[in-house]
C-alpha cells in the first residue's frame, strides 16, 4: 500500500510553525479565560507568553489611573517583594510609559524613551529592546505587559502579541466585574423585597433604647483616710512602718532628721544661760547701783525670751517623731523614696486608712465622658478577678477635668461600694463601667463618630 505524500521543504516547515503558533495562541486564550484571579492571569501573561514570542524578561503592570499603578507579576518570580529596588524602579518606568502611550497598540521602547532619572538604571535591569503591550477590556486599559529582549522587535511579533493581549484584557475585565459583583448586590437584584425588609429592620433597631455606658480605669481607695503630713520643715530620716502595714494608735510612723533642731536647741540654751547670768549679776548689783537697778527689768525680759526659744526648740525636737493618730493601715509607696528627702511643713507623706472603709475612684477620660448623675450604677471588674462584678453607686463626679497620674485629661469619679461584705483590698486596680441615661442605639453607636466629624468640620 502506498503512503500519502507529505509536504516537504521550507514551505512545509513554515506551515508547521504557523500551526504551532496558532495552537499555542489558542491555548493561552483558553487558559486566560479560565483564570480564577487577576493574580493568576498576571502570572500566566508574564511567564507563559514566552512560548508564543521569545523574550528575556517580562512584567505585568496594573493601571489604577493615568500614570499610577503597581506591578502584579515579574517573569521567573513567584512572588514580588514590594520594597525591592527592581519592582520600585519598574513601577516608575511603567508609569512614565503609560503617559507616553497614545493608543492601545503595542509600543516599542528603548532606554532613551524614558526620563533622565530612569535611563541610567535601564542597562542594569532590562535588555536593550522592550515592547509595551497595553491590555484593554471593558472599554478601558486595565494594565500593560512589558516584554524585553536583546534583538529588536518585529512587526509580526507586535501583531501576534496584540492578539493575545486582547484575550488577556477581556479575561481581566471579566475578573474585575466578578470581583465587584458582591453577593449582597446579587441579593438586592434578585430579592429586592428582602433587602428592603432588612433595611427597615435595621432602621427600626437603631431606635431601640439602650443604656449608655463608658469604660474607665478604676482603683480601690480609702474612704475618709487620715493624712499624715510633715509637722515642720526638715529631712525625712527614716520611715519606720512598711506599706500596707497595720498600725495602732500612737505607733511611731516616721522620724525627721534632728540635727538642725538639736543645733538650734544648743544655741538657744547657751543664749539662755548667758541671759540668766547677766540677770543674776544685775540683781546682785541692784542693791548698790541705781543703773543696774534700771537694767534689771530689761535683762529679766531677755532671759525669759531666751527661755522661750529653748522651749520652742524642745517642742520642735519632740515633733520630729510622727505617730499614728488612729489605727489602720499605712498607705504609701516605697519607704526608700522618702529616706533623705526634704519636706515642707504640711506636705503629705502617707495616709492611715481603715481597711473596712473603702470606695472606688474612677478616672473617666474626657473623650469618653457621658451625662452622669449621683446614684448612677457603677460596675467594677478588678484585674485580679475579671470574672467577678463589684457593684457600686456613683456619689461624686468632678465638674472640671484634671490631669491623671498617667498624663491623660480625665474626670474624677467616686463610687460607694454596695453590700455589707468586706471591701476589696485598698490599692487594687481594675476597669469600671459607668452607666448613664438611656439613649437610642443609633446615638450609642454614632456618638463618637459624630463628635469627631463635628471637630473636623465645625458643624
Amino acid at each position: 500500500m502506498s503512503r500519502a505524500p507529505q509536504p516537504a521543504g521550507p514551505d512545509a516547515r513554515l506551515l508547521q510553525g504557523q500551526v504551532a503558533t496558532l495552537s499555542l495562541l489558542a491555548q493561552l486564550t483558553r487558559r486566560a479565560r479560565h483564570a480564577a484571579t487577576v493574580e493568576e492571569l498576571a502570572f500566566l501573561a508574564a511567564n507563559e507568553t514566552h512560548g508564543l514570542v521569545p523574550y528575556r524578561q517580562a512584567a505585568l503592570w496594573r493601571r489604577d489611573r493615568a500614570g499610577i499603578g503597581r506591578v502584579l507579576a515579574v517573569s521567573g518570580t513567584p512572588m514580588i517583594e514590594r520594597n525591592a529596588p527592581f519592582p520600585m524602579w519598574l513601577e516608575q518606568v511603567m508609569a512614565a510609559l503609560d503617559s507616553q502611550r497614545r493608543d492601545a497598540s503595542p509600543l516599542a521602547v528603548v532606554a532613551s524613551d524614558l526620563p533622565a532619572d530612569l535611563v541610567e538604571d535601564w542597562a542594569e535591569w532590562l535588555p536593550a529592546h522592550a515592547l509595551l503591550v497595553p491590555l484593554s477590556g471593558g472599554g478601558e486599559v486595565r494594565g500593560a505587559l512589558l516584554l524585553a529582549r536583546d534583538p529588536p522587535w518585529q512587526e509580526g511579533d507586535a501583531r501576534l502579541l496584540g492578539e493575545v493581549a486582547d484575550a488577556y484584557g477581556h479575561a481581566w475585565a471579566a475578573l474585575d466585574r466578578r470581583h465587584r459583583l458582591r453577593p449582597w448586590r446579587l441579593l438586592m437584584r434578585r430579592e429586592r423585597w428582602l433587602a428592603i425588609a432588612i433595611a427597615a429592620l435595621v432602621f427600626g433597631v437603631m431606635w431601640i433604647p439602650v443604656r449608655q455606658s463608658a469604660l474607665a480605669p478604676a482603683e480601690i481607695v480609702p474612704l475618709e483616710p487620715t493624712v499624715v503630713r510633715a509637722p515642720l520643715d526638715g529631712v525625712v530620716e527614716r520611715i519606720v512602718v512598711q506599706p500596707n502595714q497595720d498600725v495602732a494608735a500612737g505607733e511611731l510612723l516616721l522620724t525627721l532628721d534632728p540635727t538642725q533642731i538639736r543645733n538650734r536647741l544648743d544655741v538657744a540654751r547657751k543664749a539662755r544661760d548667758v541671759a540668766e547670768a547677766e540677770y543674776r549679776q544685775a540683781a546682785q548689783q541692784a542693791a548698790f547701783d541705781d543703773k543696774s537697778r534700771q537694767q534689771l527689768t530689761i535683762l529679766k525680759g531677755r532671759a525669759e525670751q531666751r527661755q522661750a526659744d529653748v522651749t520652742y526648740a524642745e517642742s520642735l525636737l519632740a515633733r520630729i517623731q510622727v505617730k499614728a493618730e488612729q489605727p489602720g493601715i499605712a498607705v504609701f509607696d516605697d519607704p526608700n523614696d522618702w529616706t533623705g528627702r526634704p519636706v515642707r511643713i504640711g506636705e503629705r507623706i502617707l495616709t492611715i486608712a481603715d481597711p473596712a472603709k473603702a470606695e472606688i475612684e474612677v478616672r473617666l477620660p474626657v473623650a469618653d465622658a457621658i451625662n452622669l448623675e449621683p446614684g448612677a450604677k457603677v460596675s467594677l471588674f478588678l484585674n485580679i478577678a475579671p470574672e467577678r462584678r463589684i457593684d457600686a453607686t456613683l456619689r461624686y463626679a468632678s465638674y472640671e477635668a484634671t490631669v491623671a497620674p498617667d498624663g491623660a485629661l480625665s474626670y474624677r469619679l467616686k463610687a460607694t461600694l454596695a453590700g455589707t461584705s468586706a471591701p476589696p483590698r485598698i490599692g487594687l486596680k481594675g476597669t469600671a463601667e459607668i452607666y448613664g441615661q438611656k439613649v437610642s442605639l443609633f446615638y450609642y453607636l454614632m456618638r463618637r463618630p459624630l463628635a469627631a466629624l463635628r471637630q473636623m468640620t465645625g458643624f
